[in-house]
């Protein structure tokens, strides 16, 4: 069962739901509040949603590992799953039937809020997830550019389906009022900006570490085509721009010694420690290590939504 659960990566799917909900209500309700107003999406179709996009996840992660096998017998023979303890038929149809629920728990939420197009999301994504572990993955920067994008969609999908029904039963107020929920599109795409970035440099990490088993089978990721040295040259300038964005967004919008403690201590102090792992690298069990701090820091970026709750209910 244990092998069942890494198959489907179990700890980033956590990840996801803690994210989710701590953009609910954590960010959103608290904002609400402030004007008297209420969530509209029910809590048991906001677990539909969460586990729409957790389904979906899971069965990226089954098929990525179904067409991978080749590549981590070589990268991380320890981890394969597909082939060994799962056969491959299996995997087929494991895949099919969590993309099955995730699909149509979001056709549901979709018709739910009376936004029927938004199910062509799900499908796009589950299409999009089926193309990166066959062919996109393999190609210079799309691969990357495409987990770090589908990364920062599972904040985002939050407010995709809320801000339709709040402008519903709110927005003749908001608009007597002169109000708008823009505040609740910021908070929640900062949050969204900053997985992208650390997602751009976990994914890069990885291909570092994965480089041996990728030449062999001829892929192109960028590594490959431009060498560690650059690779590694790239990765610390993603670091560097989440410091910068990090500075900017605290003296700019925040402004606030509770953020600017919790910044340092737990973003910018590990994240100058990435930066010395990833120069020192020289061995797999070296960048694994730098990967798995990328991962820690992505953690205590999405954390930092408690200290934002905090903050707008002190503030506003």
């Amino acid at each position: 069962m244990i092998k069942y659960l890494h198959l489907v990566r179990y700890k980033n799917l956590l990840i996801i739901i803690l994210t989710q909900y701590l953009m609910r209500w954590s960010i959103i309700k608290p904002i609400l509040e402030i004007y008297e107003f209420e969530l509209q999406f029910s809590e048991l179709n906001f677990f539909f949603l969460v586990m729409a996009t957790v389904f979906i996840t899971a069965a990226g992660y089954v098929i990525n590992d179904y067409f991978d096998t080749k590549t981590d017998l070589v990268n991380r023979p320890d981890t394969v799953i597909v082939g060994r303890t799962l056969n491959r038929r299996w995997a087929i149809l494991l895949h099919v039937i969590l993309n099955t629920i995730g699909i149509g728990l979001g056709i549901y939420i979709s018709f739910y809020i009376g936004i029927p197009a938004l199910s062509i999301v799900f499908i796009l994504i589950t299409g999009i997830l089926w193309f990166y572990s066959t062919t996109y993955k393999r190609q210079f920067l799309i691969g990357n550019i495409i987990v770090a994008f589908l990364t920062a969609l599972v904040p985002l999908m939050v407010i995709l389906f809320e801000i339709p029904l709040l402008n519903k039963e709110y927005g003749l107020l908001m608009k007597e009022m002169h109000l708008n929920f823009t505040h609740i599109i910021f908070w929640v795409s900062a949050f969204a900006m900053f997985a992208f970035l650390l997602s751009m440099i976990r994914e890069i990490i990885k291909d570092i570490e994965d480089f041996e088993g990728d030449s062999a089978y001829g892929r192109r990721t960028m590594p490959i085509v431009l060498g560690v040295l650059n690779s590694k040259i790239i990765v610390i300038t993603f670091i560097l721009t989440t410091l910068f964005s990090l500075l900017y967004l605290n003296l700019r919008f925040l402004n606030d010694v509770i953020t600017l403690i919790y910044f340092i201590v737990v973003l910018i102090i590990p994240l100058l420690l990435l930066v010395y792992y990833i120069f020192v690298a020289e061995n797999k069990k070296e960048y694994r290590r730098a990967s798995n701090l990328s991962k820690l820091i992505m953690l205590a970026g999405i954390l930092y939504a408690l200290v934002a709750n905090y903050i707008i209910i002190q503030n506003y």
